[in-house]
């Protein structure tokens, strides 16, 4: 592959330096292949094991080992000369330029709605946009308040009985929501709206911080952060403030995997959302809740965090869109980000015109932030003019991408090459190194991360105290080793963007490498919880290294799969064909460091290309609808 020449590139602070050539040729080629031999443990089982991990030493090294922690030190001499990486932030510099190329006159600063917001049952897969809230209140044909009437009862947990939707909030505040939807509803009276989201309904995952709000991380026990903003005296997360002051109305806390340290949803103490589009599968996580609440309707974006996979995955097994952005470029502050070698914040979209409005909201830096402002939605979605030699480079890592399921690479491709015939990309191949061992670096890094801030396991669930036990286990010199592997992938990355693919070029891959999660044993699983070391390590195939690499990625639909004990199982569902309990698939970008703004016009290319990709699962709500049914009805009693 000849090397992009003349191609105009962003300047950054702290960009990698790239590997030189010659080392790099160096590297072996062929990845130590995982066995796939970690046992699966649920039910009572589950807890007996979580007890004796914690006690006995050498339970916990038997069980280390057979994970293939150790096997970072067989290919030490590859990278132990490299300085370590602890923390993967590459922030972009302000460039006047690209701002005069992209923010023309002529570029509006919301979405208009694409079709006419009335009930979309001519459209299968016709989900509700921001866009399409924001013109129903402009026009006053409803109101917030109304659609916020009709949502509460789907998602209540403390009535009588409980909204057929609540098993995905943790907590809702109902006189926050009214509160907030009364607001926007005045200033849409008085004409004093305040942009593209106000009066949207969202929600957010249960690792942010909202004043009046228990923070539990899906957990038994309150973690609520103590450290306060010095301007407002409350403890309020920057995005959900950014939020708030968009106008959003912010609907509660939505469920998580317990502290975000598995990919299925699964939540053994508060219940386990399944997944909207086939109940006997799960959503998958962490970010549980949200890829359940937007995919069921309900709101047509939701907050999630993602340290590993936690947005992309839950976004491609129900069948949406999810964001994890570059690292640091949205703000935790006041507190602390946990898992700050890894973890980002990010949105989940029903559709990615509302997941860029979401993204250039709660992406406005923080004031200690080093990152420049992001302009409106629709500027991120212009193409720059002139447009970059690789705008349109789709590279494919192919002895990865052959790591998916037959039916999961067959859906992807597919998509890939409506991409190239429908939209001008080309395909090129492209080779990254010890993507294995980077996997388990990745998780060798998260799992001390979190037994560090976690010494103390009382009230946690029995799969959780194992992976933490695993944790404790990890040695100084594997943690290090793990970092300095991370300094070598990040050399090679900047090298294949500065030198060979160019600054746009995407990297593609399947989501996950499996089909869905099915929930196998529900009476065991969804009481106890779950531990299964190799299907876990199969849906975080793709995802891992964005995280490990500080790079922002992007998950959009790519079809569905017919399901577990359904005739032909596993294969692809054709365009327009009817299978009960489909399991979506998702199709993954990655870009270089800061081009949030490249993932999202690819993602807007795929969601057009794609159409009849996606499908409105069974239990889907028809907010609008509903908000209709009680409009008027000034008069209702709501309970608080």
């Amino acid at each position: 592959m000849e090397a992009t020449k003349h191609v105009r590139r962003r300047r950054y602070l702290n960009y990698p330096d790239a590997i030189d050539r010659t080392r790099w040729e160096a590297v072996p080629k062929k990845a130590w292949v995982r066995k796939g031999n970690n046992p699966v443990l649920k039910g009572w089982i589950l807890a007996v094991c979580a007890f004796f991990m914690e006690n006995l030493r050498f339970l916990r090294e038997m069980a280390w080992h057979n994970a293939g922690f150790g096997s970072l030190r067989n290919v030490r001499r590859i990278f132990e000369d490299y300085e370590p990486l602890f923390e993967p932030t590459v922030v972009p510099l302000p460039d006047k330029e690209e701002e005069e190329m992209t923010n023309g006159s002529d570029v509006p600063v919301e979405f208009a709605p694409q079709e006419p917001p009335t009930s979309p049952k001519q459209k299968a897969g016709r989900y509700y946009s921001a866009a399409d809230y924001r013109a129903l209140f402009l026009s006053g044909e409803l109101t917030p308040t109304d659609v916020a009437n009709a949502i509460l009862p789907l998602i209540r947990r403390d009535t009588t009985p409980p909204g057929r939707h609540s098993v995905a909030w943790f907590n809702v505040r109902v006189d926050f929501v009214l509160r907030a939807a009364e607001e926007s509803t005045r200033r849409y009276q008085n004409k004093q709206s305040l942009g593209p989201l106000d009066g949207v309904p969202t929600a957010i995952k249960d690792e942010y911080e909202m004043d009046g709000y228990m923070t539990t991380h899906g957990s038994r026990n309150d973690y609520t952060g103590k450290d306060v903003d010095p301007e407002t005296g409350l403890n309020t997360n920057w995005c959900v403030r950014k939020l708030e002051e968009a106008g959003c109305v912010v609907l509660g806390k939505l469920s998580m995997h317990e502290f975000g340290l598995d990919t299925t949803g699964n939540n053994p103490v508060f219940g386990t959302p399944l997944n909207p589009h086939n109940q006997g599968y799960y959503t998958g996580g962490s970010s549980s809740g949200c890829g359940y609440a937007v995919a069921a309707g309900l709101v047509p974006f939701a907050m999630g965090s993602d340290g590993g996979g936690s947005i992309r995955i839950p976004s491609s097994l129900c069948g949406i869109v999810g964001l994890k952005p570059t690292h640091g470029r949205l703000s935790c502050l006041p507190t602390q980000n946990h898992c700050n070698t890894c973890a980002v914040l990010g949105p989940l979209a029903a559709d990615v015109r509302t997941l860029a409005t979401a993204y250039s909201v709660v992406g406005q830096p923080h004031p200690t932030s080093l990152f420049p402002p992001l302009p409106p939605a629709p500027t991120l979605l212009r193409s720059p003019s002139p447009a970059s030699p690789s705008a349109k480079t789709l590279a494919v890592p192919t002895t990865w991408f052959s790591r998916a399921s037959p039916s999961v690479q067959t859906l992807c491709r597919s998509l890939m090459q409506r991409l190239v015939d429908q939209r001008g990309y080309r395909v090129v191949p492209v080779d990254l190194p010890m993507l294995t061992e980077g996997q388990i670096a990745h998780a060798i890094v998260v799992l001390t991360d979190a037994s560090t801030l976690l010494p103390d396991t009382k009230g946690l669930t029995p799969a959780n105290r194992i992976l933490l036990a695993l944790g404790r286990t990890t040695t100084a010199v594997d943690v290090l080793l793990a970092h300095k592997l991370r300094r070598m992938l990040v050399a090679h990355l900047a090298r294949l963007w500065r030198d060979t693919l160019g600054p746009d070029a995407l990297i593609l891959t399947p989501t996950t490498a499996c089909a869905g999660w099915p929930v196998r044993d529900p009476a065991a699983e969804l009481r106890y919880g779950l531990n299964d070391g190799d299907t876990t390590l199969a849906s975080m195939e793709y995802v891992w290294m964005a995280n490990f690499c500080g790079l922002p990625a992007v998950s959009v639909p790519a079809g569905f799969v017919v399901p577990e004990g359904a005739v032909g199982a596993g294969r692809p569902v054709a365009d327009g064909e009817d299978v009960e309990g489909k399991v979506p698939v998702g199709l993954m970008a990655m870009g270089e460091w800061a081009n949030e703004d490249g993932l999202l016009r690819f993602a807007v290319d795929a969601e057009e290309v794609g159409e009849g990709l996606k499908a409105r699962p069974p239990i889907w709500e028809d907010v609008i609808e509903l908000a209709r049914g009680v409009k008027g009805d000034a008069g209702r009693e709501v309970v608080v």
